[in-house]
């Protein structure tokens, strides 16, 4: 593999998702050249694509690893990982895991909607926020909205490797999607049991008392 490749793919890791011009800033090669080397990429399925919505405007495509993608980096600080997990659950009680791991979701939302009135915005705006702070975490997301609830499916898995012996980690994504739309999200697929995708579905708003932001943490 070329050693621009791999400075791509170094990128890509790095910052998780990327614009074509994104990476040609990081790479410090044109744009042109930066599309000959991810449709090499793409072509050997160690990259992936899909268009997001950015302000006003034609949609822009971003660019992450595949899981094959991710595997071609060392996996030390997966075993570094796993190992602090072991050791924590062999000293905590499984209470307080969960626990631990739910006050993790809720740091990263306080951190992405410090200067956001949550109570303030929409079904619409709520959902929004979430891919938003999902993608920003690594998870590519689908969103379906039926009459009486909203189902989540998650088409990637940043914890994939993690959650295999460490399923503890889901309890990140559920607590994210739950506090951002101040509604408990229930877990009816999961990737870590064989299915093609993770989906959380969410009651509407409209069929369910919304509740505050610090029941849904209890």
């Amino acid at each position: 593999m070329s050693t621009t490749r791999e400075a791509v793919l170094n990128t890509i890791l790095s910052q998780r998702r990327c614009t074509i011009n994104e990476l040609a800033e990081a790479v410090k090669i044109n744009p042109i050249s930066v599309r000959h080397h991810i449709a090499k990429l793409e072509a050997d399925g160690l990259v992936d694509s899909e268009e997001e919505r950015h302000g006003v405007g034609r949609p822009r495509r971003i660019y992450f690893l595949t899981d094959t993608g991710m595997e071609l980096f060392p996996s030390r600080y997966l075993r570094l990982t796993s190992h602090l997990l072991d050791e924590l659950k062999d000293s905590l009680s499984k209470s307080t895991i969960t626990k631990l791991f739910k006050q993790l979701a809720s740091g990263i939302v306080e951190n992405h909607v410090a200067e956001v009135d949550l109570d303030e915005l929409t079904e619409d705006e709520r959902l929004e926020l979430l891919k938003k702070l999902l993608a920003n975490e690594g998870f590519t997301i689908e969103v379906e909205r039926l009459d009486d609830r909203i189902i989540i499916k998650g088409t990637s898995c940043p914890y994939y490797h993690i959650g295999q012996e460490h399923p503890e980690v889901c309890l990140v994504d559920k607590t994210l999607i739950s506090e951002v739309l101040a509604t408990p999200a229930s877990k009816i697929k999961c990737i870590l049991d064989g299915d093609a995708h993770c989906a959380y579905v969410v009651p509407r708003k409209a069929k369910a008392e919304v509740i505050k932001l610090s029941e849904v943490k209890s």
